[in-house]
């Protein structure tokens, strides 16, 4: 578990203008939380209470404390033939076009190269993730509307 330490003012506002424009990109964004992992430090931001706060709660990790993500339940086992398809950039994924539209894809749907799976939206951009590969989707990784980072995990797809 990282240790939780209190900013402290270094002699330079580096540290603290960094925090104020991770907090300014977050309400942007409607983020609840953000998490940056750099070589010496992990910071995660998170948004409580009403919207308009204006103080995030913040974790910061001495640098060379040891960090452990917290326990997950064990994954279920995938088949040889199984592929994690994951997000190539960070941003808010999206199962659908729209809130009212029906989802891209569900557990157990076949799937063929440039189906669309889901929609990843990056600073107001929205982009198609599409199948590589023909197969079905076994496992879909996120809850639709959640942040995402890049190479993180998002479908398991069997392919066929």
């Amino acid at each position: 578990m990282p240790k939780k330490t209190r900013l402290k003012k270094d002699g330079s506002d580096d540290a603290l203008q960094e925090l104020k424009s991770l907090y300014a990109f977050m309400r942007e964004q409607g983020l609840e939380s953000l998490e940056l992992d750099r070589k010496d430090y992990h910071v995660r931001l998170v948004r409580q209470g009403r919207p308009t706060a204006p103080v995030p709660v913040i974790a910061v990790a001495e640098a060379g404390s040891a960090r452990q993500a917290p326990a997950a339940s064990a994954p279920a086992a995938m088949p040889a033939n199984a592929e994690a398809v994951r997000s190539p950039m960070a941003g808010i994924f999206y199962r659908a076009a729209s809130p009212s539209s029906p989802s891209f894809v569900k557990e157990g749907d076949a799937v063929k190269p440039g189906n669309v799976l889901c929609i990843i939206e990056a600073m107001k951009v929205f982009n198609d993730i599409k199948a590589e590969c023909h197969g079905k989707i076994l496992r879909i990784c996120v809850e639709n509307g959640k942040p995402v980072k890049a190479g993180q995990e998002l479908f398991h797809i069997e392919k066929q």
